[in-house]
């Protein structure tokens, strides 16, 4: 008998994270880690991306370079039971994991993407600051009349209803006003959740949740969405830290 052979158990964890396929959660969450590493969102081993796919939840792990990460470094959990079925031995699951849970189940999201983008940060310490409009307060960035805004839907996963010229209607329009709260930021990243999910009851519409001096959580009902309206967001708020150093109100 072989005793070196891994448990069968432990096969069956890792059948669900090997395919040839580069659009299987295990392989796109590598992928878009990498990617996401040369923008400077996930620099060091901050920040992190999640799946849900069926019934099962994807999960890169904890205190992983990102440009580094492998598709066998991926924590599984059941979406129903909230129980993982595959752990990696070595690693640990990621703190932003009760986050993640909070889109899927609050905004029946398919993605969930957080990035510690200095736009973002920047964008938090100008709200901190009511250096801008009456309506970009502390707790609350806001931005209208930029084409970008069109690129982000109503509660992060809108509808894939598409109107008469191709405009979808589930998303902002160019004179609609972009909302994204800002929560205060806490020691540990868990202990966010309950902020985060006051914010996503408060502002329905949001598509994403800022935290300050800390980043940004975006959602989408999948990961084509939630990747376009990180990057819509993050264009949107390079955008307002420029105007805001040229003199420019964002509202």
């Amino acid at each position: 008998m072989d005793n070196t052979a891994p448990p069968e158990k432990d096969e069956n964890a890792d059948a669900l994270v090997l395919s040839t396929d580069p659009l299987h959660p295990a392989n796109h969450i590598s992928d878009l880690c990498r990617r996401f590493y040369t923008l400077g969102w996930v620099t060091g081993t901050g920040g992190g991306v999640s799946i849900r796919h069926g019934d099962h939840i994807y999960l890169a792990p904890s205190g992983v370079q990102k440009e580094m990460m492998q598709p066998t470094d991926m924590f599984v959990m059941d979406y129903r039971t909230k129980k993982y079925i595959r752990q990696p031995a070595v690693l640990k699951p990621s703190a932003c994991t009760p986050l993640f849970l909070a889109a899927y189940t609050h905004r029946n999201a398919g993605c969930c993407i957080h990035t510690h983008s200095q736009w973002a940060v920047l964008v938090t310490l100008l709200c901190e600051s009511n250096l801008q409009s009456p309506t970009s307060t502390r707790h609350l960035f806001s931005i209208k009349e930029i084409e970008q805004i069109k690129g982000l839907s109503r509660g992060g996963t809108g509808s894939s209803e598409i109107a008469e010229g191709g405009r979808k209607l589930g998303n902002l329009g160019f004179f609609d006003t972009l909302r994204i709260p800002v929560i205060e930021n806490t020691a540990h990243e868990e202990d966010l959740k309950d902020s985060l999910e006051a914010a996503m009851r408060e502002w329905p519409e949001a598509c994403a949740v800022l935290v300050r001096r800390h980043g940004v959580y975006v959602w989408g009902k999948d990961v084509v969405q939630a990747k376009t309206q990180a990057e819509s967001l993050d264009y949107l708020f390079r955008l307002a830290v420029e105007m805001h150093g040229l003199g420019l109100k964002w509202v």
